[in-house]
């Protein structure tokens, strides 16, 4: 008798701690939970802590922080019909449990819609916008119209769509080479160019300042003749004025101008003591022996 007693209190408290353990769940603050009861929506749990529902309940959570979602890279086709490699991702919170457990049911499958959303909202934005234009300021308003785009279609799954961002928008590798490559060509025949029409403007400085060289020189010859005539025409005028003053003296300035360039230390003469070179000689020993 007290042995089925004993086996009946160990059963009655094994269904007890069974009832209990599916009885009672607990809610973790970075956490919310649904209660489904055969598939059917019974009430959602936002509050943390201990909580209790049916043994034949079930509790689904999700997570209530902003979460991460980056999807895989792909090749989208720009307007100025050029592939450009987007590397982007999302963040999002789920707001809406009950919504999200009927749409999607588990963030795998989320995950799967968001990337779908994402790529298809990139391919319709980028492909009305030019690559430059993803290197300008516009990228701003670029990202905000995606990341509106995608927050609208992603209200049906019961997330708010906090920001998407395009982190790299490049060309694919085997673009680039061939990209650079004609940069390189375009940059080299810009510089060939620019040589060329420095070399031209070069050689119309240097035969504008040869022609002008060749004028100034012309002009300062002019002047030099005209200034020599001049002075010529001003050196015999004076030469004739004193030549009218007094003749006898000018004969005898110019003698002696030419006693001095013609008699120097080792000059040799043989003339005529009676020539007319010697003239003032011998008017200079006569009045020396007529005395003062």
């Amino acid at each position: 008798m007290s042995r089925s007693i004993i086996a009946g209190g160990i059963v009655a408290a094994l269904v007890l701690l069974f009832v209990a353990f599916n009885s009672l769940f607990i809610v973790d603050q970075t956490a919310q939970a649904l209660v489904i009861q055969f598939g059917n929506f019974v009430r959602d749990v936002r509050t943390p802590g201990l909580h209790v529902k049916a043994p034949w309940q079930d509790a689904v959570f999700y997570d209530r922080r902003v979460l991460d979602y980056e999807p895989p890279s792909e090749e989208v086709i720009a307007a100025d019909q050029k592939r450009i490699v987007v590397d982007s991702y999302a963040r999002y919170r789920i707001v809406n449990p009950l919504q999200f457990y009927q749409s999607v049911g588990t963030e795998a499958v989320m995950q799967l819609r968001l990337g779908a959303t994402i790529s298809g909202t990139l391919r319709r934005v980028l492909g009305n916008v030019v690559l430059s234009a993803l290197l300008s300021p516009e990228r701003a308003k670029i990202m905000g119209e995606i990341r509106d785009q995608v927050a609208t279609q992603a209200k049906s799954f019961g997330i708010e769509v906090i920001d998407v961002r395009i982190r790299r928008a490049d060309l694919p590798q085997e673009n680039s080479q061939a990209i650079y490559a004609r940069m390189q060509s375009e940059r080299q025949r810009e510089a060939n160019e620019y040589r060329a029409q420095g070399a031209e403007q070069a050689q119309g400085i240097r035969a504008r300042a040869e022609r002008d060289r060749t004028v100034i020189l012309a002009e300062a010859t002019k002047q030099s003749q005209i200034l020599r005539g001049q002075g010529d025409a001003e050196s015999i005028k004076t030469y004739a004025d004193a030549y009218g003053k007094d003749m006898d003296f000018f004969t005898f300035y110019r003698s002696l101008e030419a006693y001095r360039t013609a008699i120097g230390p080792d000059t040799t003469m043989v003339l005529s003591p009676t020539s007319e070179f010697f003239q003032y000689f011998g008017q200079h020993k006569a009045a020396k022996a007529a005395g003062p």
